[in-house]
């Protein structure tokens, strides 16, 4: 039996012994035992002057207990013993009746659990039905299943033997190598092999050549921009990253520059793969703001526009020491003249293949764009070129082989749309398009070494390709 039906039972049991009890033991309690009960309906007819009486117990449709009393007359004394034994009684009926009133309760919940069983029970006797039923069903289907699968393998058996044919075949190409081999080495020994240093010095007298090949190579004129080569993801929407165009070969440490005001951190990494994978190798505390994003590293000095001013100050990064600071005359300043972005730009340092330049706007001017070239230790102005291009009007700019390439916009669509020889004092309009990926340039620099492009797009640190259009020189050229 399941627990609720021993619950069930012992209910029961329980109110049988109690009901039995009471139909005993009560009369004698009373001193009624000459009393006769009666289990119908009817009452006795009993003289109520005897005192109290019980004529009739019996249970109601639900299975509840019911006791019937007749009280004595009410001239009986309160305090006779017997009345008390009586109101003794009385509470002890009552005690029981509550009893059996949580003893019901109980029965009812047992059952109504029991009725949940009995129906789940019959659920699960359909269910075992139903699988005995559909088991030779589905002994069935698995079979088809396995069956399928067998069939799909069978494939696999050519292929196999295949397998088997092919290392074969690659065990008698080892063979054919190995026989090669040998017959080289024999041929060898018979020519006889270059002695090591005669070829290692044909090698440096190759490298010899290419080298004053390079040098015959006149500053080239921009013919084409390709890219951009996303580099990594970093910093706020402006900012500027670069690398020394004087560095030797094997000297390729970056520097970082987030934000174009309100900043003085420069972040140094030793090489590009460290600056994309964030491993910093050291950091400078610049002894003033700078402003715009338009700086320059060139030959281990850190060139860039003071912050609300338009002096230019050289900082080192091996004394961590600013070297010389200088006013650049009539210079506007403070997005007085900036590019179209904005950001304090007014002031754009830079360096080609010739030397240091600055690039800005004068009220002299009417705010068109100003060259100078810089003397990279005094920051003096060399010599300086006034072109009629509107320094609000260009989206950047950057110098190559001592021409200013200007861009007509810093958004989506722009394009290299002047440029302004140095050495002709001549300009031309062009139209090189290149692809602004991420929709916002804030800095746009030549690096000579690298023949490249070193921008800032959007968050985005890429490097654009350049092609040059090379003269070489002839013996007659000076």
């Amino acid at each position: 039996m399941s627990p609720p039906l021993l619950k069930l039972g012992a209910v029961l049991s329980t109110m049988a012994m109690i009901s039995n009890w009471m139909s005993q033991t009560l009369p004698s309690l009373v001193g009624l035992n000459t009393t006769r009960i009666t289990t119908s309906d009817t009452l006795t007819q009993i003289s109520p002057k005897e005192g109290w009486q019980v004529y009739s117990s019996a249970q109601d449709p639900d299975g509840r207990c019911i006791c019937t009393v007749v009280a004595p007359e009410q001239n009986l004394c309160s305090r006779d013993a017997k009345s008390r034994q009586l109101r003794q009684l009385l509470e002890k009926v009552q005690n029981m009746s509550q009893s059996i009133e949580v003893l019901n309760l109980r029965t009812q919940r047992d059952f109504q659990y029991v009725l949940k069983m009995e129906t789940q029970m019959k659920g699960l006797k359909a269910k075992f039905r139903q699988i005995e039923d559909d088991r030779k069903t589905l002994m069935t289907k698995h079979f088809q299943e396995l069956k399928e699968k067998m069939d799909e393998l069978l494939p696999l058996i050519p292929v196999l033997e295949q397998y088997k044919t092919d290392a074969k075949l690659i065990t008698q190409f080892k063979e054919e190598i190995r026989n090669l081999s040998t017959v080289l080495t024999g041929i060898q020994e018979e020519i006889g092999a270059y002695d090591y240093e005669e070829l290692h010095q044909r090698v440096l007298n190759l490298e010899t050549r290419l080298r004053d090949c390079m040098k015959k190579l006149t500053c080239g004129k921009l013919m084409k921009i390709t890219g951009p080569i996303t580099v990594k993801i970093s910093g706020t929407r402006f900012g500027a990253w670069m690398t020394d165009p004087l560095a030797s070969e094997k000297n390729n440490r970056v520097w970082y520059m987030d934000s174009y005001t309100n900043n003085k951190i420069v972040r140094e990494y030793k090489s590009i793969a460290d600056f994309v994978s964030g491993a910093e190798s050291r950091t400078y505390n610049l002894p003033f703001k700078w402003a715009g994003t338009n700086h320059v590293v060139y030959n281990g000095s850190l060139y860039f526009n003071k912050y609300q001013s338009n002096i230019i100050i050289k900082y080192s990064f091996d004394t961590g020491r600013v070297l010389a600071q200088r006013s650049l005359e009539y210079a506007g300043f403070h997005n007085v003249y900036p590019y179209t972005w904005g950001g304090f730009s007014d002031i754009d340092l830079m360096a080609d293949e010739i030397g240091l330049w600055a690039v800005y706007a004068t009220n002299q001017n009417a705010g068109n764009i100003v060259i100078s070239q810089l003397n990279q230790d005094t920051l003096e102005v060399l010599k300086s070129w006034s072109t009629g291009y509107p320094k609000r009007s260009a989206g950047e700019s950057f110098m190559i082989c001592g021409t200013l390439y200007v861009t007509n916009s810093h958004l989506t669509g722009a394009k290299v749309y002047y440029s302004y020889s140095t050495k002709t004092s001549t300009y031309e309009y062009t139209d090189i398009p290149f692809h602004n990926q991420y929709f916002h340039i804030s800095m746009l620099d030549y690096n000579a070494r690298d023949r490249a492009l070193y921008a800032w797009n959007n968050g985005h640190q890429v490097l654009f390709n350049v092609t040059l259009f090379h003269v070489i020189k002839t013996e007659d050229d000076t």
